[in-house]
């Protein structure tokens, strides 16, 4: 009996070999590439929910400590005893330098772009392209430097001095013109974020079908007309894209504008005006990292930083992926 039940046993066994091996036999390259990229794509999921973790459990101290006032408060000390943090001015200092960023830089990005896609002739196109793709690679310490002993005296003589002299009145313009500030951390970052936005703009415009430049050549459009219909209008929604990397770029950048900014800390880095010293978010944690102790609440507000800049980044990507499926749903309508 017991030998029977040994036989039975033993033969389940082989059967249960005998289809795995079946089934190793039916696994095709396509059944691998299959699961490999599923993992591939499962991990950056992961990655994203553990920096979301992490950052979350570091900053709950800060939190706890002083609620929401944290997110809206202004003051920012250090001093033992005394500590209180208010991330407000440097969120809205991110904001700030941002939106000129992106106010002067996206429009100088498509001029490039429609002047390589559609008038460049090819000796001039492809060596332009590359340095623009080389200028990209530049890091951004580099960009700090420069801004720091050479473009911020020119903003000081070109843009600011005119602007007080001549709009002193207005409070976007009030204040001593001296080059580390706002406006230039902005011009700054509309420098940085054209070789993207170009870049990417130029090859969406260069992959237009022909058959649309054609078609608003035939009833008689002018070439700015045959751009802004068949080029602009066709690609809206890969510039669009393009735009939205810059301003990803523009939000996270931090050694340039630490080195332009002023690193102003408390109540003195609100955005009042375009010519005072700043801070962003990013520029704030790379200037206190460095005093934060383990298990302090200096260390924990500044990951908390870390969680809003998280959640900004999380916001602009979303709000993209919004509106880019806007605009193909509406162009899939209309055609």
């Amino acid at each position: 009996m017991t030998r029977t039940v040994k036989e039975k046993n033993s033969s389940v066994r082989t059967r249960s070999l005998i289809r795995l091996f079946e089934r190793l036999r039916q696994f095709s390259t396509d059944d691998f590439f299959e699961i490999s990229s599923t993992l591939f794509a499962a991990i950056v999921v992961v990655i994203l929910a553990l920096t979301a973790v992490v950052l979350t459990r570091g900053s709950i101290p800060a939190f706890d400590a002083y609620g929401i006032s944290f997110v809206f408060g202004s003051d920012w000390s250090a001093v033992a005893g005394r500590e209180v943090y208010g991330a407000l001015p440097y969120i809205l200092g991110t904001l700030v330098t941002s939106a000129i960023a992106m106010g002067v830089g996206v429009p100088i990005s498509l001029g490039i772009a429609i002047f390589l896609a559609e008038m460049a002739p090819g000796s001039i196109r492809n060596p332009l392209s590359q340095l623009i793709e080389i200028l990209a690679a530049v890091p951004s310490v580099i960009y700090g430097f420069w801004g720091l002993l050479v473009f911020r005296f020119w903003i000081v003589d070109l843009i600011e001095k005119p602007l007080s002299r001549d709009f002193g009145t207005i409070a976007v313009f009030q204040g001593t013109p001296f080059g580390l500030d706002i406006l230039t951390a902005g011009l700054i970052l509309a420098i940085m974020i054209i070789p993207t936005v170009s870049s990417i703009s130029k090859e969406v415009m260069m992959a237009v079908p022909s058959s649309q430049r054609e078609a608003a050549y035939s009833i008689g459009a002018t070439r700015w007309e045959v751009v802004r219909i068949g080029v602009l209008n066709y690609s809206r929604s890969g510039i669009f894209g393009a735009a939205i990397l810059g301003l990803g770029r523009a939000v996270g950048e931090t050694m340039a504008v630490t080195m332009v900014i002023g690193n102003a800390i408390g109540p003195a880095a609100f955005p009042g005006s375009l010519f005072q010293s700043g801070q962003t978010l990013s520029s704030l944690i790379a200037n206190e990292f460095g005093e934060a102790n383990p298990g302090s609440l200096l260390l924990s507000s500044l990951i908390g930083l870390g969680l809003i800049l998280f959640a900004f980044a999380l916001i602009i990507n979303v709000f993209a992926q919004l509106m880019v499926w806007k605009v193909l749903r509406v162009k899939g309508r209309v055609e």
